[in-house]
């Protein structure tokens, strides 16, 4: 593939160079559907598992404190669109080695998510399959995806929005269908069982314990991940100002709809003791209603829902590379466009990257997505506060007349980002209490300790090599 330099002689921001190729459809499609993959379809059984009912409480608390992050985000993205920017934000206002790392751990989440998204997909297609190894679905499903993104912006927006489309047509559906099977005159589904109160029949709101509801609180955090995808699309998006602030005003029905709504009615149609780790809960309650056919349609929107996120992800990093690329914390040829403006070599090195997943899968498929799970959300606990200090930072500067004040700001800050900070670092104290989230302590603490020793020898080798131009 012949690559070629971008040009920064159009005056727009020196990472930028792409096309403009993302209507204001599409990235409406990505916002809504980007945050909507495995970790609300599959991951949320083994989170009813924990919680019983009160996983709809905990959505509902996570979701407050994701609403306040977007709206963050959103102030920055307003005052600079840019494709790097959660990198480039925490360099601006944070210091390099903020910039550095941030922008490293951001490439980390997407690509450990992906791992996982395609770990799911191969257990999606043992429903029709069982013979087929998860790791061949995988590896199948990673090769489709990355040669799309090589293609053009475009073909990943058309994707993404159809993919998008399904995501939300599914829920929408399960919300509908749900509900006629709790009105006694529908006649659909069983005609004892679904009920409202299974939500506090069986052992009461907090069935397992408030404890545990907190502890499910790490498995909610991974369903979040991607909410703030919409972010990086501002390089390539139509108008990312307009676009991207009517995108983000549409976070508290989306949390609302998809994750509140959809839990609420899963419960009720079912009792939580009903719902496993290891099988999507909306399977499960399709299956249950004994519509014809509809667990294998449900399965195939879970499917899509899994490649949706993946695709996602290799976009996302692609940027991300390049974005550390042209902030001198990458190599400098990941700062190549090719012919058809994508960033193929940071695209091509992070489905390189991704390939892990495959192996791990391969290795030892029963834990495969709960380790991985575990070591995204530790990551994006970390890209969350950080867009939350960053914000904090330029009303910092606003107020000292050092930038122009926003006019789209965080609805109550500062007091709402103390509070969004408060309860991502509560999050963090309780993985400590769990397994999984032990586990992923330690692989993160051995990632930001790689981090910091790479942008050790990182800088220290840029310094060494402009004494010898010099």
């Amino acid at each position: 593939m012949s690559i070629e330099h971008d040009s920064d002689a159009s005056g727009v921001e020196p990472n930028e160079g792409y096309q403009r190729g993302l209507t204001a459809r599409t990235v409406q499609m990505i916002a809504i559907g980007g945050a909507i993959g495995t970790g609300l379809f599959y991951g949320s059984g083994a989170a009813i598992e924990e919680a019983g009912p009160a996983l709809i409480l905990a959505y509902a608390l996570a979701g407050l404190a994701i609403f306040v992050v977007m709206r963050a985000l959103g102030e920055l993205l307003i005052y600079r669109p840019i494709s790097g920017g959660i990198s480039e934000y925490a360099d601006e206002f944070l210091g390099r080695f903020a910039g550095f790392s941030q922008g490293w751990t951001y490439w980390a989440v997407w690509t450990t998510t992906c791992m996982a998204e395609i770990t799911v997909a191969g257990k999606y297609v043992n429903y029709w399959w069982p013979s087929i190894p998860v790791w061949v679905t995988a590896l199948v499903a990673l090769g489709v995806l990355f040669g799309a993104n090589l293609i053009s912006v475009g073909l990943f927006g058309r994707a993404e929005f159809w993919f998008s489309t399904i995501k939300v047509t599914a829920i929408l559906g399960m919300i509908v269908i749900g509900i006629g099977v709790l009105l006694p005159i529908s006649g659909l589904g069983p005609e004892t069982g679904p009920s409202v109160a299974n939500l506090w029949n069986d052992g009461g709101f907090f069935a397992t314990g408030f404890s545990n509801a907190l502890l499910s609180l790490q498995i909610v955090m991974f369903a979040y991940v991607g909410v703030e995808l919409v972010g990086v699309t501002a390089g390539e998006a139509e108008n990312p100002r307009v676009t991207l602030r009517k995108a983000i005003n549409s976070v508290p029905f989306r949390i609302g709809i998809f994750y509140v709504g959809a839990m609420a009615v899963i419960l009720s149609v079912r009792s939580w003791k009903d719902y496993h780790a290891g099988e999507s809960p909306f399977v499960s309650v399709f299956s249950y209603i004994g519509i014809p056919g509809a667990a294998g349609i449900v399965n195939f929107i879970l499917l899509t829902a899994a490649l949706s996120s993946c695709n996602s992800g290799i976009y996302s990093t692609g940027r991300m590379l390049r974005s550390l690329a042209h902030s001198g914390d990458a190599p400098k040829q990941l700062t190549r466009l090719s012919k058809r403006r994508v960033p193929a070599l940071g695209i091509s090195a992070s489905a390189a990257m991704m390939v892990i997943g495959v192996v791990v899968n391969a290795l030892d498929p029963r834990h495969a997505f709960a380790y991985i799970t575990a070591v995204s959300t530790v990551g994006i606990i970390v890209i969350w506060a950080t867009i939350l200090l960053c914000q904090m930072a330029f009303r910092r500067k606003v107020a000292r007349g050092e930038l122009p004040a926003s006019d789209y700001r965080v609805p109550g800050a500062p007091v709402t980002t103390w509070l969004a900070l408060a309860f991502l670092a509560l999050v963090f104290v309780l993985l400590f209490f769990d397994e999984d989230g032990r586990v992923a302590l330690v692989v993160g603490a051995v990632w930001f300790a790689c981090v910091g020793i790479g942008y050790l020898a990182w800088t220290r080798s840029a310094r060494d090599l402009s004494d010898r131009e010099a």
